[in-house]
């Protein structure tokens, strides 16, 4: 069943997902080498609960954190720990809000000091595509063409597209109806209407496409241990142009200071 959201919903949605895009803001400014993983997942945590949100990963089907840190060839999914960044890695970010009742979710890779030009050009090009994802999800289009224009623009520019983790619906829950896979066929899938909220999050691979899990049973990490890089924004389907209910803007912000 996907369930079409109104338009108060909507901005309910929104909160969380701003919410969201803040925490990655507060986290953005710890981001450096030398930090442990577990030292921002235990910020964003604290700045979650200050802001009267509740960090919707934890404890979901057991995760014991709030945020998923994945580190270099680690896609999704990363459980945060004692490992400290150093210069040259990337690290995917992905967080999740609850707050009155409904879910936000959004995800962001950040480079750590010096990151090899091949990678950031990766970084580049994944960001690039979840907005080609997005001009697909507007009213009387279908999950195809969204999955179709991150495959597309992936695979011409000669990555690998993952295929066994896919977006999701979100609401009141954090994974509804219906799946929104990176790749697919222009003009399948379920037809999008005006009102449903969906997660679009390609994630993309230097080298090949496949993927194994390992044996802690959440992280994701790509079978030639090449990088892979992740963003995401919850987006409500409208006529026209889809509204992105989280944002960017915040953590940009806080990364151009530094430069």
């Amino acid at each position: 069943m996907i369930y079409l959201k109104t338009g108060e919903e909507i901005e309910l949605m929104r909160v969380a997902n701003l919410m969201v895009s803040a925490t990655h803001a507060e986290v953005a400014k710890y981001i450096a080498p030398g930090v442990k993983t577990i030292q921002l997942d235990r910020i964003a945590e604290q700045f979650i609960r200050d802001n009267g949100g509740v960090p919707l990963f934890l404890g979901y089907n057991g995760f014991p954190n709030t945020l998923c840190i994945s580190i270099n060839e680690q896609v999704v999914h990363g459980i945060p720990s004692d490992y400290e960044l150093k210069d040259g890695d990337i690290v995917s970010v992905d967080c999740g809000v609850k707050k009155n009742g409904y879910c936000g979710d959004s995800a962001y890779t950040f480079c750590v000091g010096e990151v090899a030009p091949e990678v950031q050009r990766l970084l580049r090009i994944t960001k690039e595509a979840l907005y080609e994802g997005i001009k697909q999800a507007v009213e009387g289009k279908r999950i195809g063409d969204i999955g179709n224009a991150v495959q597309t623009y992936c695979e011409n520019n000669g990555y690998g597209v993952v295929r066994e983790l896919v977006g999701h619906g979100i609401g009141r829950e954090m994974h509804e109806s219906p799946d929104v896979p990176n790749y697919g066929k222009k003009g399948y899938g379920p037809l999008l209407k005006s009102g449903m909220c969906i997660a679009i999050e390609p994630m993309i691979n230097l080298g090949k496409r496949n993927v194994v899990f390992e044996k802690d049973g959440w992280t994701v990490r790509t079978i030639d241990r090449k990088p892979s890089a992740h963003f995401e924004h919850t987006v409500a389907i409208r006529s026209g142009k889809a509204d992105i209910l989280s944002s960017f803007e915040l953590i940009e912000q806080v990364l151009n200071k530094g430069n």
